[in-house]
């Protein structure tokens, strides 16, 4: 028949690559070790922890698996052919790129954000983050939690950047993860015995959210050294997603880090992937301050850029019209925001909190969380005028 398939025998080097695959699920990889939070309820109540002070017990990751290898940087390269020219053809020349002063900062990064709809789409999200059904209580703890406080969230939040880690999820998985905890903590009193359920449930979420292929239920049981059973996870997980009332997207800090990093990496001194990486490290070192809940996700992704710019140029005045006109957020309007995430910075607050330090200290992140800053911000940088350059 002509629809059926005529058997083939396999070659030679199908052969031994099928019984070398076998020999190697037969030897099998070793489990991944197990990330264990630590007792929430030995951590005082202290929003600054010094960091010559002893610290309290914090998550500890056994078996970081990490890669050694510096992220490549993926660029387009046109490799020279030779081209036959008749007499009266003339050479291609691509002429000179033309750059326009006067021409409106580009920002469309991401394709899907077409550039005559970019202002319709920032209005948008602007809104959505505003929409009270999308945003946390910015005093949760003291009206609705009795057993919880903000150090045993950061810790939370700190050990979740390990988990991410572990599991190579993408930026965006920890940062609706963090979203839901807070949401759900706005609404729902919760002991401190099932905070830890509450994280991994809620990154359960996020995973199968926005990851192509998520981890299993079993992983998140795994990675908590089997403290919850699979049935306590799916319970917990349905008990967020009716809080929430299934309301699951939304723009988070990232969404807008990403529009504002085209019109900010303007430093000539340093590399887009670095100002780019640093960022990133500031936008997650956000996250572990319940501080920093009550501020927009967009004021926060303004706040890092303005401190990334500072931390990279302190001489350089880290504001300018175009970045006002893309954000739309004068610099005092960022001014304690961006001093919390300074003080993070330099561990004046949270110093106990080290996996998102630990994180960045790698060379694939270009050990951004190395980098020198001073100690303090000049006032005069939360002064602007609209008519500055």
């Amino acid at each position: 028949m002509a629809h059926q398939e005529n058997p083939t025998r396999p070659q030679r080097e199908a052969k031994k690559r099928a019984a070398a695959a076998l020999s190697e699920l037969q030897t099998g990889a070793s489990k991944k070790k197990r990330v264990v939070l630590g007792e929430l309820t030995n951590i005082t109540n202290s929003s600054v922890v010094p960091p010559q002070q002893q610290q309290p017990a914090k998550p500890v990751l056994d078996n970081r698996r990490f890669s050694q290898n510096e992220e490549k940087i993926k660029t387009t390269t046109t490799r020279g052919k030779k081209r036959t020219v008749g007499k009266n053809q003339k050479p291609a020349v691509t002429p000179p790129e033309t750059v326009d002063a006067a021409k409106k900062p580009e920002v469309t990064v991401d394709p899907q954000l077409c550039a005559p709809y970019v202002s319709d789409i920032y209005d948008y999200l602007r809104k959505m983050e505003e929409d009270p059904s999308k945003r946390p209580l910015p005093d949760y703890v003291q009206k609705v939690q009795r057993h919880v406080n903000a150090n045993m969230r950061g810790v939370l939040v700190d050990w979740l950047v390990e988990v991410a880690e572990e599991y190579k999820l993408v930026s965006d998985t920890l940062y609706f993860s963090v979203s839901y905890i807070d949401r759900y903590l706005s609404l729902t009193a919760l002991s401190s015995q099932k905070l830890q359920l509450l994280g991994v449930s809620a990154m359960l979420i996020a995973s199968k959210y926005e990851e192509i292929k998520p981890p299993e239920v079993e992983e998140f049981c795994y990675i908590t050294d089997n403290t919850y059973t699979k049935d306590q996870v799916v319970e917990m997980e349905a008990d967020i997603l009716k809080s929430l009332k299934f309301e699951l997207g939304g723009p988070t800090v990232k969404t807008f880090l990403r529009r504002f990093s085209k019109v900010a990496q303007e430093s000539k001194d340093t590399s887009d992937l670095q100002f780019e990486f640093l960022t990133s490290y500031l936008a997650e070192l956000s996250l572990l301050d319940y501080n920093c809940v009550k501020f927009l996700p967009s004021l926060v992704a303004a706040s890092v850029v303005f401190l990334a710019r500072f931390m990279l140029s302190p001489k350089k005045h880290p504001w300018n019209a175009a970045l006002y006109q893309l954000t739309r957020y004068k610099p005092a309007e960022l001014k304690e925001c961006a001093q919390n995430i300074h003080d993070l910075y330099l561990s004046r607050r949270g110093g106990s909190l080290q996996a998102v330090r630990e994180k960045y200290k790698q060379h694939k992140f270009k050990c951004v969380a190395t980098t020198p800053s001073p100690p303090e911000i000049p006032v005069s940088y939360f002064e602007f005028r609209v008519a500055d350059p």
